[in-house]
């Protein structure tokens, strides 16, 4: 794996231009700004090696602490570009934090280039939340995400619906011109 790469970059624009440029994620600002999140390029070419990288990528930011790594993006920018592959992979990943009992402590957040929410028309806007320049398995701290859950002000389950109406607000053509724009740049 490694820390630099021009998917990990175009991941990066993606988190500034869109998740937070966007307000998607009212509590990704700060710790980007504060320098504690890890962007990482997977060399994985297939499912097991991406697994593997997952899996490596837990322990490393689970041996580091919070005012080091917030927490991380794992890019898989040659593997995993079909979407049930990904699914898979992150399927996998879930249940290994079930069985060895790190559930509690991190939590596996998805992005695909090929996004779908189950039950969504395919050219729904909304997919776009969770659409990113390449797969992506961010890792987060679960203390972390419970602390910016209690101060959030609102109702935090209205954040994904708030997220899915400001997608369809700007449009699939609005999107893909962004996409474009940060695939033009890797």
């Amino acid at each position: 794996m490694s820390e630099a790469c021009p998917a990990a970059g175009a991941v990066r624009r993606w988190v500034e231009q869109l998740v937070i440029g966007e307000g998607l994620c009212p509590f990704a600002a700060q710790p980007l700004a504060a320098g504690t999140v890890r962007f990482v390029c997977s060399r994985a070419r297939n499912t097991d090696d991406a697994y593997r990288d997952l899996l490596a990528e837990v322990e490393r930011l689970l041996a580091v602490g919070a005012g080091q790594v917030e927490t991380t993006l794992l890019v898989v920018p040659l593997a995993l570009a079909d979407f049930d592959d990904y699914l898979e992979v992150l399927a996998a990943g879930e249940d290994a934090l079930q069985e060895l009992g790190l559930d509690t402590e991190l939590q596996i957040a998805s992005f695909h280039p090929d996004y779908l929410f189950e039950g969504e028309s395919p050219d729904d806007a909304s997919h776009y939340t969770n659409r990113s320049p390449y797969p992506v398995f961010h890792l987060l701290r679960q203390a972390s995400l419970n602390r910016a859950l209690a101060g959030w002000p609102g109702d935090p389950a209205e954040i994904p619906r708030r997220n899915r109406e400001r997608m369809r607000e700007l449009g699939v053509e609005t999107l893909r011109r962004l996409s474009d724009g940060l695939a033009a740049r890797r």
